[in-house]
């Protein structure tokens, strides 16, 4: 495919503009990397600008939990979506791509190179693949569903749509709703919803990803670490302001890592010592499943590396289009 130049200058394959993404667990060294490589592409006349895909960095409310990178972490490089969303409100895959879309359109327009940046695979699959374009939920049916205990919510999940049974997990309540409500208010499964896909990008750019897969033993060494460095850093803090607002208990961002384990220090259910360990455990957790998901769902063709990649030559790469 020959090499073309873009009105402002960028080199790209055929007609198609650049987009660097940058996956991987929790604590693996993601932000880092894409100010380095932001850095290195603005030296050569390309800035960089990094587009938040973490579903935790999005909230306003998580700037410590969420390891959010601070002003001077981000050293003047720009950033996008990170904490644009109010804890109050939820943010899905589909309204966080809707952003990520408009926010990558206006790098290109700015000659700019976009660089996402996260560990949520659902965000980045929704961004590049599409959504599947499931109809509107009857209110009367989600009311219903949702109101159902989790057990008989299973029980009727098994009957009704026994392929999402076997694929989401019994205590996760959040997926166990939203398929069967889909199937109840449409008459289709979410798997056969899903067969189709609308609205993805990854054909009309040219990507260049890269997924961080560091050695474990010393993953887990910093995830432990930095659950203890929350807690100094204004993590209890974060926590009393959102038990203040008094959100409802479901919401993403109160259920998020840190933050009821930190909860239960404040109602005196547990000693700062065992939230340590809560903390630390839960978030080993949470980067072992990163870590089988990035190993394992993205396409075979896109490089996983335990170390950090030469970003001088991936900025070659990117602008080689």
């Amino acid at each position: 495919m020959s090499k073309d130049e873009t009105p402002g200058g960028v080199e790209r394959s055929g007609d198609k503009p650049p987009l660097a993404l940058i996956a991987g667990p929790t604590a693996s060294g993601k932000t880092g990397l894409s100010i380095a490589l932001a850095k290195v592409l603005d030296d050569r006349g390309h800035p960089g600008v990094v587009i938040n895909a973490d579903s935790a960095q999005v909230y306003a409310d998580l700037a410590v939990l969420s390891a959010r990178p601070s002003e001077a972490e981000m050293d003047g490089v720009p950033h996008r979506l990170f904490g644009a969303w109010d804890g109050a409100n939820p943010c899905s895959a589909a309204e966080w791509a809707a952003a990520a879309k408009r926010e990558i359109e206006n790098a290109h327009i700015a000659d700019q190179v976009p660089i996402l940046v996260g560990g949520t695979g659902l965000y980045m699959r929704t961004l590049l693949d599409g959504i599947a374009p499931v109809p509107a939920i009857e209110p009367a049916i989600r009311e219903k569903v949702r109101a159902l205990p989790q057990a008989d919510a299973r029980v009727a999940l098994e009957h009704e749509d026994s392929d999402a049974a076997a694929r989401i997990a019994p205590a996760d309540r959040t997926r166990t709703m939203r398929a069967l409500e889909v199937v109840r208010s449409t008459g289709r499964t979410l798997s056969q919803w899903q067969e189709r896909k609308e609205g993805g990008i990854g054909h009309n750019v040219s990507l260049h990803p890269v997924v961080l897969l560091p050695d474990r033993e010393w993953l887990y060494e910093r995830c432990d670490r930095r659950f203890d460095a929350m807690l100094e850093d204004g993590a209890i803090a974060e926590v009393e302001v959102l038990l203040a607002r008094d959100l409802d208990p479901d919401l993403p961002v109160m259920r998020a890592i840190g933050v009821p384990e930190i909860a239960a220090m404040l109602r005196g259910d547990a000693t700062r010592e065992e939230t340590v360990a809560a903390g630390a455990l839960a978030t080993r957790r949470y980067a072992k499943r990163q870590y089988t998901w990035f190993r394992h769902q993205p396409p075979a063709h896109w490089p996983r590396c335990a170390d950090l990649p030469d970003v001088e030559a991936w900025a070659d790469r990117i602008r080689a289009g």
